[in-house]
């Protein structure tokens, strides 16, 4: 069986490619699917888990009710994890450190850590930000994982932080490469120019979130971009078509909508 450094190594080459996309899965089922069209990695999204568990959005989940969902996940799919673990679920490094501790203890060989603040729009200060940081790289390598990718995750442009023409300065300042991160990930911004000047810039690969409407992952690669993932956009599609499946099924008493659905066997083959 393949060990966990081994598995964090494999995620390690993974970002020495031009481009990795990671589709975010929200349970076990939607990791075990999102393997099986062909994904060389998973990021999770806590949206997407918050929902599945009855929670809205924003760091309102506990540190363990996310490390179980990681746990569950990464025992269903042979392909490396990075877990989202939002704030950090608690302010401090140490509450940060617990965490890191845990999701490793849970299977994940990644994590994506944001600079806001539980319900807030406001942003930790960067100083205390690599701190967190720092805690973040030293809990992994106490936990015997040195190779953890860290991905730090800053929501000035996607909270509308300062006036718009200082969210880039903002954005480099919250390039901790010195408190051992491995990458920057900006998601609310996929203006492809002001993507190229980031990417010139930072001293970190940068990461982007894309969805409808965002730049293509051709053209987000060509604008530097190392890493793309998608948030809760796939979450947010298995429902959109469970609600049209729904709605036909009541208003219709009809199941097209249940036509384009995977096959049972398939599905069930993945759990075997």
């Amino acid at each position: 069986m393949e060990s966990l450094q081994d598995k964090a190594k494999a995620f390690r080459e993974l970002h020495a490619q031009p481009m990795l996309v990671l589709p975010n899965a929200w349970d076990a089922g939607s990791a075990a699917v999102i393997q099986h069209a062909g994904a060389p990695a998973i990021a999770t999204t806590s949206g997407g888990v918050s929902w599945a568990l009855g929670r809205g959005d924003g760091q309102r989940l506990t540190r363990s009710e996310m490390t179980a969902a990681v746990r569950q996940i990464t025992r269903t799919v042979s392909v490396p994890v990075t877990a989202d673990i939002e704030g950090g679920y608690g302010p401090d490094p140490a509450d940060v450190a617990t965490t890191v501790a845990e999701v490793i203890d849970a299977g994940a060989v990644g994590v994506n850590l944001e600079d806001s603040w539980a319900g807030t729009l406001s942003l930790f200060a960067p100083e205390v930000q690599a701190e967190r940081l720092a805690a973040a790289r030293a809990a992994a390598a106490s936990a015997g994982l040195p190779e953890l990718w860290i991905n730090a995750r800053t929501d000035v442009y996607l909270f509308g932080i300062g006036e718009p023409a200082g969210r880039f300065a903002d954005v480099l300042a919250h390039a901790y490469a010195e408190a051992g991160v491995d990458s920057i990930f900006v998601p609310g911004l996929v203006d492809l120019a002001v993507l190229c000047e980031l990417t010139a810039a930072s001293p970190l690969p940068v990461a982007a979130m894309a969805g409808p409407g965002a730049p293509s992952v051709a053209d987000l690669a060509s604008a530097g971009v190392r890493r793309v993932t998608v948030g809760t956009a796939l979450a947010q599609a298995a429902y959109a078509a469970a609600l049209r499946s729904t709605r036909e099924l009541l208003d219709a008493g009809t199941y097209a909508e249940l036509g384009s659905a995977m096959d049972f066997g398939t599905l069930n083959g993945l759990f075997a």
